[in-house]
């Protein structure tokens, strides 16, 4: 079983601003998040979306974002 809840986009996206992530630039829905030691991320979600286990992994992959954070 998966360590991380399904959470909102929403909140995803303000615990990586919390995290250091700071929106780069936006078109549309997608924003492109950037912070200092890490290569830019694509985050393309509205906020009302439920993002699963799954995908919440894979963004910590890329983001370093943590089960506690959010």
């Amino acid at each position: 079983m998966s360590q991380w809840p399904s959470a909102k986009a929403k909140r995803v996206l303000s615990a990586l601003i919390r995290i250091g992530w700071s929106v780069k630039r936006q078109a549309g829905s997608h924003k492109t998040l950037s912070r200092s030691g890490w290569p830019d991320f694509v985050f393309a979600f509205h906020d009302s979306v439920e993002i699963g286990p799954r995908m919440l992994t894979r963004i910590a992959k890329h983001t370093g974002l943590k089960p506690e954070n959010l």
